[in-house]
């Protein structure tokens, strides 16, 4: 979950520098209170999955099945995300948040009362899963979105490491409670705390007043156009694109240890829940660690760099795991598998952010979460399913060495996470003048800029403009072209680009 920030509570100073301190989104109030009440909640999420995972080793501990509880919990962001993007670019993104909230806490109270009464089978189980998953799918977006709208760009790095942090201190508490609560209240007791953990953030969100968005002089998309815009934006937008890929690359093989970690500590190492909690617990405690080194590492490396360091120290985890014959191998494992994850996870979400403008921008986040959750349900499954035709250590070793594979297949995707261009639309064009009234979805439109080309320039000219295509198709044309006039064959040139008629923004600027 990604914590918002108060845009009125900005300081001039930060707005105008560089880079912020590490920390510095926790100087706005509001971030703060929210930040806290999350990391009360996200205490109770991870109590929740491990509670869920080694539920369903005691009832069913086949591994494609157990693998199962990870792809009910990913595979809802999959497939609900692209749309949940185009609900966040619509909508009040407070009152959504603040609803699915309320709901979510509804269902997973009954799914306590229903272990509770033992009448949980592995297939119950995974439906509350999916629904309970179902919610935060159309939330996370919506969630992802406030963050940039209200925290000064200077200080977007700030916060989302602040809130990988936060995520990482509550799977160090979560599985470690979850451990002990189990041996001593019970396999039910871990789901009532998360029910109950969930109240602060609701209450803090009920008290929040963002500041009031700017008029806006185009009517709100409909779904269905919204969505199909996110998705061509994504497709031509590069430096998503690279994310994506990059995104692609590290979790289909860091999927691997995820799915098939409660069958390590049960049958790999002959451990009970406790185990397993200290195990999640040492993946979030060193996400705590890698979350405060990773400043220090993106000063001296590159983005891609300091991917590439993520993924080579999962492909060591990897290999460890699948060598792990005692506990203090498996527990080594997971400190190196939770920095490496937050120091990937953290440089690829503020690559994804720097990529995208606001009024996009929870479609193109929609976007990086499908290709995240999309390939961890597919990666769980695989894992499981080579898990159960090979065993739990060639599982891991095979994902050790595709992870290592990786690292050099995506080194030509570059990833965007330093200063980049003001993306704020600049308004500049008038009113176009209509002889009579048009309505908002009539089309499709056609846009042309006249240029004046001198004949010895013509060659440098359309080299120059070639890539101009994507940009006009990335923003919200269908087709594109580049025409000379025959009446002044030798200097007039018009790039022209086709639009469907409706709200969609669409900025012209050669």
């Amino acid at each position: 979950m990604n914590l918002p920030t108060d845009k009125r509570l900005d300081k001039p100073a930060m707005a105008g520098a560089a880079v912020a301190p590490a920390w510095s989104a926790l100087r706005f109030p509001v971030f703060r209170y929210l930040w806290i009440a999350t990391v009360v909640s996200n205490v109770g999420g991870w109590m929740y999955t491990a509670a869920s995972g080694w539920l369903m080793t005691n009832l069913n501990d086949n591994p494609l099945v157990v693998s199962l509880v990870q792809v009910a919990n990913s595979l809802p962001l999959f497939v609900l995300a692209l749309p949940a993007g185009a609900l966040a670019d619509m909508i009040d993104k407070r009152r959504f948040i603040l609803m699915l909230e309320i709901l979510t806490t509804i269902f997973t109270a009954l799914f306590a009362l229903a272990v509770s009464l033992k009448v949980v089978t592995p297939d119950v189980l995974l439906l509350f899963i999916l629904l309970i998953g179902a919610l935060g799918a159309v939330e996370t977006p919506a969630w992802q979105a406030i963050v940039p709208q209200l925290v000064p760009r200077p200080a977007l790095s700030s916060a989302v490491a602040v809130n990988s942090l936060g995520v990482n201190v509550s799977r160090v508490i979560g599985p470690a409670l979850a451990g002990a609560i189990i041996l001593g209240f019970g396999i039910a007791a871990p789901f009532w705390l998360d029910a109950v953990s969930n109240l602060g953030v609701i209450a803090i969100i009920f008290w929040w007043k963002p500041p009031a968005r700017g008029a806006k002089s185009l009517p709100a998309e409909r779904l269905v156009s919204a969505m199909r815009v996110g998705v061509r934006y994504a497709r031509n937008n590069l430096h998503l694109r690279a994310t994506l890929a990059q995104a692609v690359g590290f979790f289909l093989f860091a999927s691997a240890y995820w799915a098939l970690l409660p069958l390590l500590a049960r049958n790999q190492l002959h451990g009970g829940p406790t185990l397993y909690g200290v195990l999640l617990g040492a993946i979030g405690a060193s996400g705590v660690a890698g979350a405060i080194l990773l400043p220090r590492l993106k000063a001296k490396a590159k983005a891609n760099t300091v991917v590439a360091i993520g993924e080579l120290g999962t492909g060591i985890a990897l290999a460890l795991f699948g060598l792990a014959d005692r506990e203090w191998v498996a527990v080594l494992a997971c400190v190196i598998a939770g920095a490496s994850w937050i120091i990937v996870l953290a440089t690829l979400n503020v690559s994804a952010q720097a990529a995208l403008p606001e009024w996009v921008r929870g479609r193109g986040l929609a976007a990086y979460v499908t290709v995240f959750f999309g390939t961890m349900s597919a990666g769980s499954a695989l894992w499981g399913w080579v898990a159960e035709r090979f065993g739990l250590a060639p599982a891991h070793l095979i994902a050790a060495v595709g992870v290592l594979g990786a690292i050099a297949l995506s080194r030509r995707w570059k990833l965007q996470t330093g200063p980049a261009a003001d993306l704020t639309p600049s308004m500049h064009w008038p009113e176009p003048v209509v002889h009579s009234s048009i309505s908002d979805d009539a089309g499709p439109v056609l846009v042309t800029v006249e240029y004046q080309v001198a004949p010895e320039n013509r060659e440098a000219f359309l080299v120059a403009l070639a890539p101009i295509a994507r940009e006009r198709k990335r923003d919200g044309a269908y087709a594109w072209g580049v025409f000379r006039d025959t009446a002044h064959e030798t200097r007039t040139w018009k790039p022209s680009c086709w639009i469907h008629g409706s709200s969609t923004f669409v900025s012209i600027i050669e």
